[in-house]
């Protein structure tokens, strides 16, 4: 099961979001995510928020077509992003896709990224937008499959040093390469193969993959 979330950033940073019925995927509405969900003609599965950012006419229309929604009140301890991702979490889903977090405050941005180092996630978690997917990766192995909307590959630590980066299959290979917090040096690589394979042994790994403004999704 995939879930996708939507929260309530800038409109003009979502990409194309289509639901595939035969995909067994669950939608989730955060907040005004909700509204822009109904507005492309998805229902949500859920949608959880305090709600602050719609108007009475926007609220009636998600209370109404989404039975199963939550309303909080703004003030708590924790946003209605990490609520809605918990409520994923618990679904053990295979994999789980964030959009509607970019683009806006940085605060909710950066609020986003470091949900993505939640000590109980056992899946990938992917940030999305209309020129970036972001996500965070444990010591290990992983395989990125060449897709030509997303060309460019930046890697980043997200603690003091990720040991041991090595890359097969980019345009510029590293090999047991230490990247060091504030290290511009893995920014811009790009898979020439058919897929890119990296590794590392310890740390904590952001990989970012992006397009330019100019190309269309």
């Amino acid at each position: 099961m995939i879930i996708r979330i939507v929260a309530g950033g800038p409109e003009t940073e979502l990409p194309i979001l289509k639901k595939d019925p035969d995909a067994g995927e669950q939608w989730i509405g955060v907040d005004r995510g909700a509204f822009f969900l109904l507005e492309r003609g998805i229902v949500p599965d859920k949608a959880f928020g305090d709600f602050d950012s719609i108007t009475e006419e926007e609220w009636n229309r998600i209370a109404a077509a989404v039975p199963d929604h939550v309303q909080f009140p703004a003030e708590k301890d924790e946003t209605d992003l990490e609520i809605a991702l918990n409520h994923a979490i618990k679904q053990k889903p295979e994999m789980i896709f964030i959009y509607g977090v970019t683009g806006g405050r940085l605060d909710h941005f950066f609020g986003a990224v470091t949900l993505l180092l939640k000590k109980e996630l056992t899946c990938s978690v992917v940030i999305v937008d209309r020129q970036n997917e972001l996500s965070v990766y444990s010591p290990g192995e992983a395989v990125l499959a060449q897709k030509k909307q997303w060309p460019y590959v930046s890697f980043f630590a997200l603690n003091q040093e990720v040991e041991g980066l090595t890359l097969s299959g980019f345009k510029y290979p590293l090999h047991d390469y230490t990247v060091q917090l504030g290290s511009s040096r893995c920014v811009s690589n790009e898979i020439i193969e058919k897929k890119g394979v990296f590794s590392f042994r310890s740390g904590i790994l952001m990989v970012i993959r992006s397009r330019d403004g100019r190309r269309s999704l």
